[in-house]
């Protein structure tokens, strides 16, 4: 099918948000504006519909894909399914041989393994801003993943103003790792990052770390600490040396406080408490203090995750559990998806994009080995976790930490193209996943990166057809 000057896209109704997306992105895609239009049944036409009834593709998130000569049909029963299906869409597109851009004949059905696709992105050790974030959504969308945690408090720095708690951003949001980026997102800037990411079919979850890391908060308040004065700043990369206190008694308001506003200010159903690396504190207390800060986001409507730690204390069934250290025994964390938690995965050597790709790789981490494309790649979800109950698990989420990131260039150089590796083992089922198959299209999808500026690192396990590369 021949893209041209009457290309359009065809979307009505709850449609019409997805279809100017499409649209828009298809105009650059195509340098020529690609109008949203009605059906006039000519030919160059996009339709993107919403079927009622279970016609046709009917899981969450499904689509199907039919392209003949003169039209495109992308079909699903919600918007999520429109999403991915224009998302494939253009991967379809292919050079004619007038020098233009037309889509293949293709039929497609397609629907995701898991419903919990996601990227966790620290921002609390060094910051990143609104439009950089906003650019980590616009790929993570292309990718088909739906979830972006973001990590908005930690020993470094706070990374969201609260009114209840102005100190927090006006110490602690001047502070971060040293090298980093200091600064932090007001009420507005975090609206606008959900309503960027929501148009796109990510849900946001703000992350704020509980009871451990927490040297931030205890530098901007110092009834957070025995002696009643505001510890040090940090700017180090160490960890398990701060913790909330159960017994003072500023310590339960400020969680209430922080649990209340933060969960008013997101508009998804999750809340991140945290909770990994409390290790200045006995398990008994740590318990204590968990099913505190648990009752707190109960209270506030949203619905608890956190990280395999939080396993150590009786978990309400909803709660959501990240495993992310394959060194620790997951006994607990077995336990609590037999009483109904739902996993999500996050084991270290295969999703932390911070790591290095091998040992020249100038930037990251390697406290769990290196991670090169295919390490991300070749590695089953099912297999994670001996015990689990498949059923149990949720999906699947890359991690980006930055202790070692500072900037734009160097964040994207680590996800790129490792976070769509990930993304497809979130996606796809074994037997419809292979490595020399994935070589073969990552190469293709590369030039994209190139077409938004966007750094990326040259893996020397693809032979890539183009690209600047890093």
């Amino acid at each position: 099918m021949p893209l041209g000057a009457g290309t359009r896209v065809v979307a009505v109704g709850e449609a019409e948000a997805v279809g100017a997306i499409a649209a828009a992105q298809l105009s650059v895609l195509l340098d020529r504006e690609v109008p949203v239009a009605h059906d006039d049944g000519r030919p160059g036409a996009i339709v993107l519909r919403l079927l009622s009834g279970g016609a046709g593709a009917s899981s969450p998130g499904a689509y199907r894909i039919q392209v003949d000569s003169v039209r495109a049909l992308v079909t699903a029963v919600d918007l999520d399914g429109l999403r991915h299906g224009a998302v494939t869409l253009r991967q379809l597109l292919v050079p004619t041989t007038d020098g233009g851009r037309g889509l293949r004949p293709a039929f497609v059905v397609d629907a995701p393994r898991f419903t919990w696709r996601g990227l966790h992105l620290d921002v609390a050790r060094s910051f990143f801003p609104v439009e950089t974030v906003e650019k980590v959504v616009d790929v993570a969308a292309a990718l088909k993943l739906n979830v972006l945690h973001l990590h908005l408090s930690d020993d470094q720095g706070w990374r969201l103003e609260l009114p209840s708690r102005p100190l927090l951003t006006q110490i602690s949001g001047r502070t971060a790792v040293d090298g980093g980026q200091a600064g932090f997102y007001t009420a507005a800037d975090y609206a606008r990052i959900q309503v960027h990411a929501g148009s796109r079919g990510i849900t946001v979850i703000p992350e704020i770390d509980m009871p451990g890391h927490v040297n931030a908060a205890q530098h901007a308040y110092g009834e957070l600490n025995p002696g009643g004065e505001p510890v040090p700043a940090y700017t180090g990369t160490e960890v398990g040396f701060s913790r909330l206190h159960p017994d003072l008694p500023a310590t339960l308001p400020f969680i209430r406080d922080v649990v209340t506003e933060v969960a008013a200010m997101t508009r998804g159903p999750f809340l991140h408490i945290g909770g990994d690396e409390a290790l200045a504190m006995q398990r008994p207390e740590y318990s204590r203090m968990i099913a505190t800060i648990a009752e707190q986001v109960r209270v506030a409507g949203k619905t608890l995750v956190g990280w395999q730690e939080i396993t150590q204390t009786p978990l309400a069934p909803s709660t959501v559990v990240q495993f992310w250290d394959p060194r620790a025994d997951t006994s607990d964390l077995v336990d609590a998806a037999w009483q109904g938690a739902r996993v999500v995965l996050s084991p270290a050597q295969h999703v932390y994009l911070d790591m290095k790709y091998d040992a020249d790789t100038p930037i990251g981490s390697d406290w769990v080995g290196t991670t090169e494309l295919r390490d991300a790649y070749e590695w089953e979800p099912m297999e994670s976790v001996l015990g689990l109950l498949p059923g149990s698990i949720a999906g699947v989420e890359a991690a980006v930490w930055t202790e070692y990131v500072h900037d734009e260039q160097e964040l994207f150089t680590l996800l790129l193209p490792r976070l769509a590796a990930v993304a497809e083992v979130a996606w796809s089922v074994p037997p419809r996943r292979s490595w020399p198959d994935f070589a073969v299209r990552v190469a293709r999808y590369a030039p994209t990166w190139d077409a938004a500026g966007l750094p990326w690192y040259r893996s020397p396990q693809v032979a890539w057809e183009t690209g600047a590369g890093r």
